[in-house]
């Protein structure tokens, strides 16, 4: 795999719901073949976290300025360590949901509550990141991104995305 950034170019405050968080719905639950299909993908993930996760959040902050919000005070430039710090952070909380692939919810559960306690994050962020990460492994991961895995990937993606904005109510 060629390593990222090697001529690569790349809200408001929410009431915080206690509630135990809602089923997902239908079309979001992951079916068998849908978490082999992460599991296998992500084993090519594994070792390039770091470079993954920066070059989907540089991309993000490149084309979509607003999700900067959050980082006014970072240096979130293409290729600096903020960018690969948090990259690496992003991408190994995905691992550790691939990891409690059957648990999302717990596994994501204190950052869930991170994320709508402290970051006030706006939702919709979790969305636009998704659609990176799939970029990004579409250009470093395409041998092994099939339109079946995609699809799965893009499901597991919207899932996290659904446990994370699950405290903002």
């Amino acid at each position: 795999m060629q390593p990222p950034f090697k001529g690569a170019h790349c809200g408001p405050q929410a009431s915080i719901r206690s509630a135990k968080l809602q089923e997902p719905p239908a079309n979001m639950k992951l079916s068998a073949d849908d978490k082999h299909n992460v599991k296998a993908i992500w084993e090519h993930v594994k070792g390039h976290e770091e470079a993954l996760g920066a070059e989907a959040l540089c991309r993000m902050f490149t084309t979509l300025p607003s999700t900067r919000t959050y980082f006014h005070s970072k240096d979130i430039k293409e290729g600096s360590s903020f960018l690969h710090s948090h990259g690496k952070k992003v991408m190994g909380a995905l691992t550790n949901a691939v990891a409690h692939i059957d648990d999302i919810d717990g596994a994501l559960s204190k950052l869930s509550d991170k994320h709508a306690e402290e970051l006030m994050v706006d939702p919709v962020n979790f969305e636009i990141l998704a659609h990176n990460i799939l970029v990004v492994f579409g250009i470093y991961l395409k041998q092994h991104l099939t339109c079946g895995v995609h699809c799965s990937v893009d499901k597991f993606l919207a899932t996290v995305g659904y446990v994370l904005a699950s405290k903002y109510r």
